[in-house]
């Protein structure tokens, strides 16, 4: 019997047992408590029973094609203007190149997400996404948040649903959960006042949910927004999901696969003097989220966002997926991030056995590629 310290988190705790619906308010209960441990307890439970004792990474790797943006999202520390120094557009070619040199062996995914500059329309996107699946057709490309989707439809003068059908049929095979920061419209308009709104962002993945392809969604946490934004932010989420998402087993079926609570990173940023996200909170908004999202199969510790070690204990917290070998981050490494550019496979194999759970090689849409058991 879990002993729970905060007995306002009885009723939550019961609810869990009996695997119903955890609500609003219980989401505010649980932001409110720093009874970690029975949080983390309840988010374990959860986890258990839906993943095991397994921890899923992949072997993938991130480009950037372009980092300059017009955006000037307040919390960002990676998008240039087109005039600075630092600034690039990379051509297809150079982006081919690119993975032929850093693709790890036996990767499965190249990511790929950028900047939003108003010269590139849907032509430049299609032409990569073209070139890569020429030169590794057995690659899975997930690639172009949300907001690039809604930014690359204004300026090629489409429609979204045309947007994604043009990229789908290029080579885009789904898409990672970026851009979604906080949907509260006042919190977006301080942090992100040019990108687009809640509606811009589940139109997008309304329309890929259409088609039957996978996406992530995400939540960024740590500067100006309170525990009632984060919970109507995941509660939007598991309503999205409800609606659109028909995922099935080997990788059919479309709709949010998983959940990637981001920490915001101050360095370099506009909101420097802010001290982000603390490990105590990153840890219980990892366990909260598995609790509020029951129909979101996967939640990951995304590593390079958190340290490895914090990832390592939020396997206990909620969390079943720690990204993988990734390879080249640029975003938040500007923003100030200490952690590795990239792990090798048993590097990753390592950091899971040593938390206790079973490392799990899965690709894009999470088929299991292979299982290492934890030595009894």
């Amino acid at each position: 019997m879990l002993a729970i310290a905060d007995k306002r988190l009885e009723p939550i705790a019961e609810k869990v047992a009996a695997q119903e619906r955890l609500s609003f308010d219980d989401g505010l209960a649980l932001y409110g408590s720093s009874d970690l441990a029975t949080i983390g307890s309840l988010a374990n439970r959860v986890r258990e029973r839906i993943n095991g004792d397994k921890t899923y990474y992949n072997i993938n790797l991130h480009i950037n094609p372009t980092n300059t943006c017009f955006m000037s999202c307040k919390f960002c520390a990676f998008g240039r203007k087109a005039f600075d120094d630092a600034s690039y557009i990379l051509t297809p070619e150079e982006i081919v190149d690119r993975a032929r040199k850093n693709l790890p062996e036996g990767a499965s995914e190249i990511h790929l997400v950028g900047g939003l500059d108003p010269r590139l329309k849907i032509e430049y996107y299609c032409a990569w996404l073209r070139a890569l699946k020429a030169a590794f057709p057995h690659i899975h490309i997930k690639t172009l948040t949300p907001v690039e989707v809604v930014f690359i439809a204004k300026m090629s003068k489409m429609t979204i649903g045309d947007t994604i059908g043009a990229l789908h049929e290029a080579g885009m095979d789904s898409m990672p959960g970026g851009g979604a920061e906080i949907f509260d419209p006042e919190i977006r308009e301080r942090i992100c006042e040019h990108k687009c709104d809640a509606a811009g962002w589940f139109e997008t993945h309304r329309e890929i949910h259409r088609r039957g392809m996978r996406t992530n969604c995400t939540m960024l946490i740590g500067h100006l927004e309170e525990p009632r934004h984060r919970v109507d932010h995941l509660l939007r989420l598991r309503a999205h999901q409800d609606e659109w998402g028909n995922l099935k087993p080997g990788g059919e079926g479309g709709g949010f696969q998983c959940f990637i609570p981001l920490s915001f990173h101050p360095k370099n940023t506009a909101f420097a003097h802010l001290p982000g996200p603390s490990g105590f909170d990153e840890l219980r908004n990892i366990a909260v989220s598995r609790l509020l999202l029951d129909n979101i199969p996967h939640i990951k510790a995304y590593w390079i966002m958190l340290g490895i070690k914090q990832a390592q204990i939020a396997q206990h917290f909620g969390a079943d997926d720690i990204d993988g070998t990734v390879t080249h981050e640029e975003i938040y490494h500007d923003a100030g991030a200490t952690t590795p550019q990239g792990m090798t496979v048993a590097e990753i194999e390592r950091i899971v056995r040593d938390c206790g759970r079973t490392p799990v090689l899965r690709d894009s849409v999470y088929n299991e590629l292979k299982t290492n058991e934890v030595p009894g």
